[in-house]
């Protein structure tokens, strides 16, 4: 488990969780995006305290490392993230099933 500062964004909280829910080192997260062995720790450690918010395109590759959709780490609503995150483990079957649920359910509005 990562000691130290405990994250103070959003994103820095939600990519400490699902890194550490992947069993993945920091080091090791930063080198598979990239980042230099000898700054990768550091730098990811930087992302999940806030210290730094990393690019767009740097986060897509967080993301992508992880197996998670990117817009998990920005969802403003931790039910919503939760959803994002559950929306990966379905099969297509599943989407298109929980879609057409959610579809059914949305109120409808008059033109």
């Amino acid at each position: 488990m990562t000691k130290g500062k405990e994250p103070q964004t959003l994103f820095g909280r939600r990519l400490r969780k699902v890194r550490q829910s992947r069993g993945m080192a920091q080091d090791r997260l930063g080198v598979a995006i990239g980042i230099d062995e000898a700054a990768a720790s550091a730098r990811v450690s930087r992302y999940e305290t806030g210290t730094h918010e990393p690019p767009y395109n740097t986060a897509l590759l967080i993301a992508k490392t992880l197996g998670v959709q990117v817009a998990y780490f920005y969802a403003d609503d931790d039910d919503l993230a939760e959803l994002i995150l559950i929306w990966d483990g379905l099969t297509l079957t599943e989407r298109h099933r929980l879609l057409a649920m959610a579809q059914r359910k949305k109120p409808q509005t008059s033109a």
